[in-house]
């Protein structure tokens, strides 16, 4: 047989259990071929474990050591690696909690999948230049109103009902982790890179809407004009600047624009 065919088969039995790979392989005084085989299966089992712990540390210490061996135990019979790099092995996780008894009973736990998935995307995205505010300085003020503000590549949004970045902070300093708390209308969080680090923070809800403005090309006038029906700042514009000049101390800004959005 080819070497390509066992490699094949030998990976059939890593991921879906079949056996066929067992006639090729021998048995010793030791150990049957299947032995042989569950010594390398489970050592496979063992390193996704120890990736899911790594990847979502927070919801490892929501859930305590043992029951989050279970958890990915499940996970890996629901998900089996399809990816070539095993960095994206656990990105169906919060959707595989959210959907799954018993954890759809606790959807703090998906939430808290969601926010750790999105920290480790800011810190894989690519690199972006940022926009300095001497450069926007440079922009005459009658243009400002066509101005589209670009954000770097490291920005993720999400919307939280539960406080799992305050938890998740807890469980990373070692300190007492809070109980999980609910809030029926959802939170927006902004998470990015800044200087190799992770930061987030909460936003405001007209702050929230103006980013998916930017996310979607509106120019900075229709931003002001929408932020009129949104904020209860009583000067718009000066709302405007102020959360412009904030992204801008922050590294949010990656480019300043003019012209038609490209398709």
């Amino acid at each position: 047989m080819r070497l390509v065919h066992l490699q094949k088969q030998f990976q059939c039995y890593l991921l879906d259990g079949k056996s066929e790979i067992e006639r090729h392989v021998v048995a010793t005084d030791k150990a049957s071929a299947m032995q042989r085989l569950a010594i390398y299966g489970n050592a496979y089992r063992l390193r996704l474990l120890e990736v899911l712990g790594e990847d979502f540390p927070g919801l490892k210490g929501l859930l305590g050591a043992e029951s989050f061996a279970v958890l990915g135990c499940a996970y890996i019979d629901a998900h089996p690696s399809a990816h070539p790099s095993i960095r994206w092995f656990g990105r169906h996780l919060s959707h595989f909690l959210r959907e799954r008894t018993p954890y759809n009973d606790r959807p703090e736990l998906a939430e808290m999948a969601a926010f750790e998935w999105a920290q480790g995307e800011v810190v894989d995205a690519a690199d972006t230049a940022v926009c300095s505010a001497e450069q926007l300085a440079a922009v005459s003020p009658a243009r400002w109103p066509d101005m589209r503000v670009v954000f770097q590549h490291a920005l993720r949004r999400l919307e939280l009902h539960w406080n799992v970045p305050v938890v998740w902070r807890a469980i990373d300093d070692g300190t007492t982790t809070p109980t999980p708390e609910h809030s029926t209308r959802p939170l927006a969080w902004l998470l990015w890179r800044r200087s190799l680090q992770v930061h987030w923070r909460s936003l405001a809800e007209d702050e929230h809407w103006a980013i998916r403005a930017c996310l979607d090309g509106r120019t900075l006038g229709e931003i002001c004009q929408g932020l009129s029906e949104r904020s209860a700042a009583p000067d718009v514009p000066l709302r405007a600047a102020s959360l412009l000049k904030q992204w801008l101390s922050e590294d949010l800004v990656a480019n300043i624009e003019f012209g038609e959005v490209p398709c």
